[in-house]
């Protein structure tokens, strides 16, 4: 998949997008009668929905800033002003409804659902090989879905649409524990669809794994942890995932979909609008080669600090300092997880890792709460770090330390604001920047969509 050229896709399926949210569908009128009749149509279709994926709102940018800056783990670098002012705003929780990068998150993920509901609605009725026709289904419910979950997490009441949307439907607002909830059933249809793996061009769609995966984690959130450890477990002894021996394997081009990686959304370079920004926007300079470094999403130095000493997961996820084509050592805090040899500015090929298996070992422990089971686990991930096991006379709550393992390990890959609110631990870090008194655990509904939804209440 990480070859296929999106272009064609994203414009027969997204140029008959509306920009209100009310109006959302991804085909035109005109196009809807030619277009969903064939097999071709809907991989077509799926392919489309995958590269809505990439979009500027979400994996491009959106979600980062949501999940990572948002959370204590990255701020906006040393620019605040002009697009920047839009970043500091979320790291210091001072956004408004007005914000554009949250704007950007809701409508884009928003096309990617109507894209995937079109799809669940007219399949069914189109003949086609029962075992592609079942795929599809179960790629199509697990990209909603995974769009849903940052959504549910993000915003909280929103919108469950789960059929097109017809102009004049009056859209109502709905929990975060809706929405959840619904994820479990798509997500469980999802699992039993899709195969355990790809070969070929279609490596890098959704998989059996990465169906559960998502599953466990919104189990997780719901706080069935019963439910979440039968879905890990089946997910360790099934499909055939497994710990790299060296975390500095999981990263780069030529790493890409490893054996330990689940999911990840696919970047391709070449100058055809499908490479990935990560390695511009994450860069503090252009001294790195790199074309112009934004140095945004900045670790901060609170994340710094959270790794241990000789852990070998630092040098590899961050840096505090870089030499200069004169030879002169620069301080700075810089992702480098993200880093690739670009030929053309913000033309990564650089995918994002969404899911990997260590989240699974990691989220299988917290499933199981303080056993020994729970701290081999931990202590797994630990020890390829090059850092020594702990149990239960190591200091701090079993959650806490849990916690931290999982900041460090899966730093920069937009699950700490998550962690944060599944754990309860937004308001008990009060002492770490950017966390302030009265932290809102949810972002403003885009007033765009307050205007257009007079119904909608304000978070």
């Amino acid at each position: 998949m990480k070859r296929v050229l999106y272009i064609i896709l994203c414009t027969v399926l997204f140029a008959g997008c509306s920009e209100d949210f009310t109006d959302l569908a991804p085909v035109s009128n005109r196009n809807e009668a030619d277009f969903y009749n064939s097999a071709d149509d809907f991989e077509v279709a799926i392919n489309a929905s995958y590269s809505g994926l990439q979009s500027i709102g979400i994996y491009g940018r959106g979600y980062w800033t949501m999940f990572e800056m948002r959370s204590d783990n990255t701020d906006q670098g040393p620019d605040a002003t002009g697009l920047a002012r839009q970043y500091t705003e979320i790291n210091s929780f001072t956004e408004d409804a007005l914000n554009e990068q949250i704007t950007s998150a809701w409508s884009e993920s928003y096309k990617v659902i109507a894209n995937c509901n079109v799809i669940l609605e007219r399949i069914p009725n189109v003949e086609m090989d029962a075992s592609l026709k079942n795929r599809v289904t179960g790629e199509a419910l697990f990209i909603r879905s995974l769009v849903y979950y940052h959504m549910a997490i993000g915003f909280g009441n929103i919108p469950l649409q789960l059929t097109p949307y017809i102009s004049g439907d009056e859209l109502t607002q709905v929990d975060q524990n809706t929405i959840l909830g619904q994820l479990v059933t798509d997500l469980t249809t999802a699992e039993d669809a899709l195969p355990v793996s790809y070969s070929g061009s279609e490596v890098g769609k959704a998989t059996k794994g990465a169906a559960a995966t998502l599953l466990a984690k919104v189990l997780l959130t719901l706080g069935d942890d019963s439910a979440a450890e039968t879905v890990l477990r089946r997910i360790i002894a099934n499909y055939g995932y497994e710990l790299l021996p060296d975390y500095a394997d999981l990263w780069g081009v030529a790493n890409e979909n490893n054996a330990e990686s689940i999911f990840e959304v696919q970047y391709i370079s070449g100058g055809i609008g499908q490479g990935s920004l990560f390695t511009n926007d994450f860069s503090p300079s252009t001294d790195l080669q790199t074309g112009s470094g934004f140095g945004r999403n900045r670790p901060t130095v609170s994340m710094l600090e959270a790794y241990e000493d000789g852990d070998l997961r630092y040098d590899i996820s961050m840096g505090d300092s870089y030499v200069d084509l004169e030879g002169e050592t620069i301080e700075a805090r810089y992702i480098k997880k993200y880093r690739s040899d670009l030929a053309i500015e913000n033309d990564s090929d650089t995918n994002f890792v969404v899911f990997r298996y260590a989240d699974v070992l990691l989220m299988l422990a917290e499933a199981l709460g303080e056993t020994p089971e729970s701290y081999d686990l931990i202590n797994e991930i630990r020890n390829r770090a090059n850092l020594p096991d702990i149990d239960a006379s190591t200091p701090g709550t079993f959650e806490e330390k849990l916690l931290q393992e999982r900041r460090v390990e899966l730093a920069f890959e937009n699950h700490r604001w998550p962690d944060l609110k599944r754990f309860g631990m937004v308001d008990k870090i009060q002492d770490a920047e950017p966390f302030i008194t009265g932290t809102r655990e949810f972002f403003y509904i885009p007033q765009r969509e307050m205007d257009i939804n007079p119904n909608f209440v304000q978070n």
